[in-house]
Formats: C-alpha cells, sequence, structure tokens
C-alpha cells in the first residue's frame, strides 16, 4: 500500500523528539518516583468563573455547530484586546482555532508550500519542524547565539535568508530559551523582512509570562508590518487551559479570507461553549497569569542560584515563559546523553536539547512547573550527577533505556 509523502516527512519528528518523557512517564507508571521536568503544562488549574462559564454554556445548549471564523462573543474579545495595540483591527483580522498548535499548522499551510524556505530561530519549539514540513517547505536554521541571550539578532537572519525564503516563524517569549525580544530589535527583524518581501508568523502564546523589565514587543503591532504580520496565540499557557484547546491567528483581512475555506475544511468551526469561555477570558482580568510568572520567575532563580559558581553546569537566565536551560557540555556529555543519565540514575526527567534543534545540543531544557522545593530537589541531583560523570566524561554508558 502507498501512503502520502507527508508521513515520510513527519517520520523523525513526531513521538521520538519526547522518548525521554514517554519513558518517564511509564517509569512513573510502574511505581517509580519520578521528578517531571518535561512538558510545559501549567500547574495551576483555570479559574473557577471560566470552568463555570465553559458548564453554562454547554448546558445553555452551545454545543451545536460554528462557523469558520469564529463565534461573535471570542471575536468581539478579540478585537477589543488587539485594538489596544494596534488600532484599527476589525473582526475580518482574525480566524479562531483550537489551539496555537492548530493555527501555526493552518498558517503554514496557507503561506508556503513546496520548495519554500520558512526560517526560525535554532533553539526552536520542538513542534515547529514538523508545521514546517508538513507543507512540504523546509526549515532556514538561524542561530540564536548565547552570547546574544539567545535574541534573534537581524543581521543573522539576513545572513541565513536564501532565494527560497517566504516567512520567518518568530517566537516571543521564547521557547525554549526564555528570551523576550525588544521593540528595537523587533523594529530591526522587520525590516530586514520587509527588505527581503517574508512573511512574519509571531508565536505570541508567552505574552503574558514576562517577568519583569523588557516589556511585549511583537511585529504585529508595528503599522509598517501590519500588511505581512499573523500573530497565533491562545488562552493555553496565559489561563492556564491547554486542554481547552482555544486559540486564534491575527492578520490582514485579505489573508484571513484566504485562508478561510482552509480552516473550513479542516475544522468547520470551534466549539461555541469554549469559546464563550475564551471571550470570557480575553474580555476580564484573571489573574491566574500574575501567579504563573511569580512562580515561574522564583523557580528560575532557584536554579540559577543552585549552580552559582558551579564550572560544570550553567544556568542561562530567561526573561519569561516557563524554562530554564543547562548548559552541561562542560561535564563531557552532551544534553541527549546527560538527560537519560539524569533519567537513570537521578529519577529527574527533563527534555534533552536536541529535541528543540542543533543550537541546543549541549543544553537541557528544565520545565518550571513544579512546586519550589521539587525544583531544588531536582537542582541538587542534576549537580551530583554532573560531579561523578565530569571525570570520566563520554566513557559512561549514554544509551536510552529500553
Amino acid at each position: 500500500m502507498r501512503y502520502a509523502s507527508i508521513t515520510d516527512r513527519l517520520a523523525h519528528l513526531g513521538s521520538g523528539r519526547w522518548a525521554l518523557h514517554s519513558t518517564a512517564r511509564r517509569m512513573q507508571a510502574s511505581g517509580e518516583d519520578i521528578i517531571e521536568l518535561t512538558i510545559g503544562e501549567p500547574d495551576v488549574k483555570p479559574d473557577k468563573a471560566l470552568l463555570d462559564e465553559a458548564a453554562r454554556a454547554m448546558y445553555a445548549g452551545r454545543t451545536r455547530y460554528s462557523n469558520g471564523r469564529g463565534e461573535p462573543p471570542v471575536l468581539k474579545a478579540l478585537v477589543e484586546k488587539y485594538s489596544k495595540r494596534r488600532p484599527g483591527v476589525t473582526e475580518r483580522n482574525f480566524l479562531c482555532f483550537p489551539g496555537t498548535q492548530t493555527a501555526l499548522y493552518a498558517v503554514m499551510t496557507g503561506l508556503v508550500e513546496a520548495g519554500d524556505g520558512v526560517l526560525v530561530g535554532d533553539p526552536l519549539y520542538a513542534t515547529y519542524e514538523g508545521v514546517i514540513q508538513s507543507t512540504g517547505a523546509h526549515m532556514i536554521p538561524v542561530p540564536l547565539r548565547p552570547e546574544k541571550k539567545f535574541h534573534l539578532q537581524a543581521e543573522d537572519l539576513e545572513r541565513a535568508i536564501t532565494p527560497e525564503a517566504r516567512v520567518l516563524l518568530l517566537n516571543t517569549p521564547h521557547n525554549p530559551t526564555g528570551a523576550v525580544l525588544t521593540a528595537a530589535e523587533i523594529a530591526a527583524i522587520g525590516e530586514v523582512c520587509r527588505k527581503h518581501d517574508l512573511w512574519i508568523v509571531s508565536d505570541e502564546v508567552y505574552e503574558q509570562l514576562i517577568f519583569e523589565g523588557t516589556p511585549f514587543a511583537s511585529p504585529f503591532d508595528v503599522p509598517a508590518l501590519a500588511e505581512r504580520t499573523i500573530a497565533v496565540s491562545s488562552i493555553s499557557k496565559s489561563h492556564a487551559a491547554p486542554g481547552f484547546r482555544s486559540g486564534w491567528a491575527a492578520g490582514p483581512e485579505e489573508f484571513c479570507e484566504r485562508l478561510l475555506p482552509v480552516s473550513e475544511t479542516m475544522l468547520f468551526g470551534v466549539q461555541p461553549f469554549i469559546s464563550d469561555m475564551t471571550a470570557m477570558a480575553l474580555s476580564q482580568h484573571f489573574d491566574t497569569a500574575d501567579v504563573m510568572r511569580e512562580n515561574y520567575r522564583r523557580r528560575a532563580t532557584i536554579v540559577e542560584k543552585a549552580f552559582a559558581g558551579s564550572n560544570l553546569v550553567k544556568p542561562m537566565p530567561p526573561e519569561g515563559g516557563m524554562f530554564v536551560l543547562l548548559d552541561v557540555t562542560a561535564t563531557g556529555l552532551n544534553g541527549e546523553e546527560f538527560a537519560w543519565e539524569l533519567l537513570r540514575e537521578e529519577k529527574v526527567a527533563v527534555m534533552p536539547g536536541t529535541s528543540f534543534g542543533d543550537q541546543a545540543a549541549g543544553f537541557l531544557r528544565i520545565s518550571l512547573t513544579v512546586p519550589d522545593d521539587v525544583v531544588a530537589t531536582a537542582m541538587d541531583r542534576i549537580a551530583d550527577l554532573a560531579g561523578r560523570i565530569a571525570p570520566t566524561g563520554r566513557d559512561r554508558a549514554t544509551t536510552p533505556m529500553a
């Protein structure tokens, strides 16, 4: 039997990148006590008012088909939210999707195809390569340099551009590095995109999880970039509601009109009762993001202090989000090797940097979504392992567990 080529393009980009996480879950299921620092799932619950609204809407009959663009209440709420950032947007600038991931998939489907290139900073979120390659396009990595705090540099972007480049996939605040681009950096990046006639797809799901100092900046808010920018986001991180799968894309009217049939073919609308909950989330203030932001900032500080003065493990302080990168190259192991050793010997599960691109190969990604004392215990175990393996380095067994 024959299969479509998409199954070959994505064959190496699926569950393999989450192999350590899956192994850790199996170990937990068999009774082992594992500290899980792998996935970015908020450790607080959605506000009760949002859950009550979703339930109310269901019982009120909001369980029927929707339309392709989105339910009126949530479209109105999106207009109000984004009008504060860029006056003049209307409902025709939005499309609703089940989460940011679906929005990204649909947006990429509408922008690129076989032979096209998509520029993306490396390190990158683990699913970006699959989203790009699903269209037949190819990824063009742009190195994000640790000495620049992983901030995308306009000159690095320009050097990476090839004749096939059509889109820049931007992510700020950034997963996995926690980098937050400044307005000046956005402007310089945007100028490069204008010069080379590139679309900008801006993943802004961590918008409300910036720790301090740098305010959120987006190319969507720059009038000169309005015709080429699509922003995607959701309530998954901001309102601790990843399981509700509620997101959107915001972009030029013409783009949204052209993408609407694609969305309708994929989805035939989103869930009305979840849309009502989303409208409430966007139109009222909830302290969920405030609580998470403080938790993640405090835990990032715990990680930094745990390795202060260490010559084996170097934390890369994040500016936002819910992760910290640890550089473990001084131990003699790369991130993949160290992560499997850590799970095997110390029962701590982290994401190896190789899941996030070539530039992250020497790193571990640590999720900050567990209590402070658990973070501290996990860092002690990482330090213990680093101290034990440093003298022998690559001579130790480093193969994945069966």
